[in-house]
Parts: C-alpha cells; structure tokens; sequence
C-alpha cells in the first residue's frame, strides 16, 4: 500500500462539478492499494499517517506534531495510479487491486483511521470516480509511505 501524503493549508474533491469533501488546515492523502496488499499494509499506513511529523510546533520548531498532535482533518483520496508500471510511454496498471477488492480495503483503511482518530476528521473522496483533486499544498511538503518497502527493510531486503 503507498499513500502520497501532502501536508495542505486546504484541499477538497470535486465529482461532476460538485464539491464532495474538503478540508481546511491538515492532510491530502492520496492511496493506492497494491494487488497483495493486507490488513497489515492497512495497520501499517494507518499508524504511520497519525503519528507522521509534519507540523511545528507553537515555538516554531518544525517536525514536531502530527496531525494527530494537531486534531487536524485528512482528505483521502484512492488513487490506483500510484501503482504502475510504463510499457513503453503508456502506463499499466496490473500490480494495483483491482474492484470491489480495492474498494473493500480502502474501507477498511477509512474505519480504521476514523476509528484510530476522529471519524468526523476523515474526509474522502468518491472510490472509482473520475475527481477533481483541488490540493493547497502548505511548504510544499510531500512525504512518500510504502508498507511494502518497510516490510522489505524489516526483512533486510532493503
């Protein structure tokens, strides 16, 4: 599972000229979900997602709260692209979950975010929509997670 995690001063999702969810101060996640992916991908992301450092703290020392730290909102977002490969010029996207698999994972990702945090501080946006993805980014800041390459690392594969 990889999430692009972009620390926002806001970002909202828009499906068919229509705002479905937006947030203010906080994160966009962008979530792609890798054909073996588990729950333990899921865990994975989670807990780092919260507990990730992105914001200063009162004095001004950066690096020093999570978003958890902060009670802040986060926008998430599927986004099966993020698992690609290129044939050439043209993308393929064979390594990513494919259907209600992929969906019925990123719900659970959703639940336990929102169950780990604060329901009502998950935003998300449409699965398996054409969206419009409107990003503030604050910095800019953008962190990479992949539960597949810390399980490589803890392996002693990386």
């Amino acid at each position: 599972m990889k999430a692009i995690i972009q620390r926002v001063s806001s970002a909202s999702v828009t499906v068919d000229q229509e705002v479905i969810s937006a947030i203010g101060r906080g994160l966009c996640v962008l979530v792609g979900i890798c054909r073996d992916d588990s729950q333990k991908d899921v865990e994975y992301i989670v807990r780092k997602l919260l507990n990730i450092r992105l914001f200063e703290d009162p004095s001004g020392k950066r690096w020093s709260k999570s978003v958890l730290d902060e009670q802040l909102e986060i926008l998430c977002v599927s986004q099966f692209t993020l698992y690609h490969k290129l044939k050439g010029n043209k993308p393929d996207f064979h390594l990513a979950m494919q259907g209600t698999d992929a969906q019925d994972l990123y719900n659970s990702f959703l639940k336990q975010l929102g169950a780990k945090y604060s329901p009502e501080k998950i935003k998300d946006g449409k699965f398996g929509a054409y969206m419009q993805v409107h990003i503030q980014n604050d910095g800019p800041v953008t962190i990479e997670l992949d539960s597949g390459a810390a399980s490589a690392e803890k392996s002693g594969e990386n």
